[in-house]
């Protein structure tokens, strides 16, 4: 008498919605970063992966139950589809965690907006504005986030602020230098994110009492919610800057000393004649 050994059709199940959630997870982003999806159809593609990954899960989670009383084959179908369902739902835990962490903002700035204007895209320039935190809430959330002064000239200052954008690989899109009269510098740069959303940072380079000032100012562009990237963009590059100047007036102790004045040296005396 032969005994038939069925296979688990919640392990089938699970491995084929596991093997789904793969490139529903992974092409839409590829796809958003090389712009041929919008952010509202990413948005939606990202949660119905989102969708299936957990019912890939549960599917699994069922087809391992049932074949603990079974005996059924399907143990590693089972397996594979909650491995596959559980990598794709780590970066929507992730960012959940973030989204819960962090206020929904998607504009912090460490001086008004009016002195850094974003560049913004056509479909940008009508949005909504933002809900923006007081400065009681980006002190909390982001205590780094605020303007720095350097006895550097303005010139110097925003040359090391370009500097240090380039080493970061944005893209640059205006670019202003600090004036001779005062005349404030800017920098726009355009960043995006890992998931392909565009966001962009504005520096100011202005002359202040002892040297120079920078602000910064990073927004998200299309977003609903910026995760705490662009407070934490900002913190992490002002900190950078911190570095980056006391490396280089350690580097340059009299950049800023003035030239001494040559002595005065007194013309030489001549001797007049008496002719006769």
């Amino acid at each position: 008498m032969r005994i038939l050994i069925r296979t688990s059709k919640w392990a089938v199940l699970a491995r084929r919605l596991g093997g789904l959630a793969v490139p529903l997870a992974i092409v839409p982003v590829i796809m958003h970063r090389e712009r041929y999806l919008d952010s509202g159809v990413f948005l939606v593609v990202a949660l119905f992966a989102c969708a299936v990954a957990a019912l890939a899960v549960v599917s699994a989670l069922i087809a391992l139950a049932r074949l603990w009383q079974t005996g059924d084959q399907g143990w590693g179908r089972a397996l594979a589809g909650l491995v596959l369902g559980l990598l794709c739902l780590s970066p929507f835990a992730y960012y959940g965690s973030l989204a819960l962490r962090y206020p929904i903002v998607t504009d912090i700035a460490t001086a008004p907006r009016t002195d850094l204007p974003l560049v913004f895209e056509p479909d940008t320039a009508t949005m909504a504005p933002p809900r923006l935190l007081t400065p009681e809430e980006q002190q909390r959330f982001f205590p780094n986030a605020t303007t720095r002064t350097y006895p550097l000239d303005a010139l110097q200052l925003f040359a090391i602020v370009e500097h240090m954008v380039e080493a970061q690989g944005w893209d640059i899109r205006q670019r202003r230098e600090p004036g001779p009269g005062g005349e404030p510098g800017r920098l726009n740069a355009r960043i995006m994110t890992l998931l392909g959303w565009r966001e962009e940072a504005v520096f100011r380079v202005a002359p202040a009492a002892g040297g120079a000032a920078v602000d910064m100012r990073s927004a998200s562009i299309g977003a609903l919610h910026d995760l705490g990237s662009n407070g934490l963009r900002i913190s992490a590059f002002l900190v950078a800057l911190d570095d980056e100047v006391t490396a280089f007036l350690r580097d340059n102790p009299n950049i800023n000393q003035p030239v001494p004045a040559e002595p005065d040296v007194p013309a030489p005396e001549v001797e007049t004649g008496n002719g006769g």
